[in-house]
């Protein structure tokens, strides 16, 4: 796709009109054939913008504010005894007993991981929540809902992923990103007490993007966030913002096609 716009644009030797391609009013001087091929390059600048080379491509980092996560009760862990060696990296200290997370690193991990949601549903990419937090489950499930995707807040059965054909009896399309609110789960079979989730999707190359509170392995998450994952205030956080990123993503990719369309049948 990329070749063919490029083999139009320089052979149409463009290079001025490609500079002043915004200006709407230079495009409808420019005689019907020369229009065209810079509507065809002004299409292809627009789905450019969106590569996953791109940072921020989706605006991500105004979406998340310190001010909001400490007011929803993020940066609250469980008391010292409880604590993973792996998660001291991501503390700030301890309060009457309780540990701290440093919210500079959750803001920054989590934009990363709201990047990375953004690119994938832009793409068609399918998204699966999951929670086993009774608590937390009807919001885990209306913001899948609101946004067009999926979510499982049940009981997972070992093999959903890895033998996923011989368990629903056909040909099942996996999800191509995982988002765990939950890290730790009472229900799970294994010793170190993790959703069953992140091993299943890590033996079939799925990405997954998992709360880790401080009493969790972060190692074992493709992107971790750390923070709290057991007050509704912050899980409902948490939703609202992957939620409004997998909309808007969504939206401009339909944008874009709509634009293409426009602009074949013309």
């Amino acid at each position: 796709m990329a070749t063919h716009y490029y083999r139009q644009i320089f052979s149409k030797n463009l290079t001025h009109n490609l500079k002043t391609r915004i200006c709407s009013s230079y495009l409808s001087t420019l005689p019907k054939s020369q229009l065209d091929v810079a509507q065809d390059a002004q299409s292809f600048l627009d789905e450019s913008k969106y590569k996953l080379s791109n940072p921020d491509a989706f605006d991500v980092k105004n979406m998340v504010k310190i001010k909001n996560l400490f007011e929803a009760g993020v940066h609250f862990g469980h008391t010292e005894g409880t604590l993973d060696d792996r998660m001291k990296q991501y503390l700030y200290g301890n309060r009457l007993g309780h540990l701290i997370i440093d919210l500079n690193h959750t803001k920054r991990l989590l934009q990363q991981a709201l990047n990375v949601t953004a690119h994938i549903s832009y793409r068609g990419g399918v998204i699966l929540f999951l929670c086993q937090s009774p608590l937390n489950c009807l919001t885990v499930e209306n913001c899948a809902k609101e946004c067009g995707e999926f979510a499982h807040t049940r009981y997972w059965r070992d093999g959903m992923f890895t033998n996923s054909s011989r368990i629903f009896k056909s040909e099942t399309r996996l999800p191509d990103l995982c988002i765990v609110l939950n890290t730790l789960s009472s229900t799970s079979k294994n010793n170190s007490g993790q959703h069953s989730v992140l091993s299943d999707a890590a033996k079939m190359l799925i990405p997954t993007i998992a709360i880790v509170d401080t009493d969790a392995n972060p190692n074992i998450v493709t992107y971790p966030i750390p923070g709290n994952d057991d007050t509704p205030s912050a899980i409902n956080l948490y939703c609202n913002l992957f939620k409004n990123v997998i909309v808007k993503a969504k939206k401009i990719r339909k944008e874009i096609l709509n634009k293409n369309k426009i602009i074949i049948e013309t």
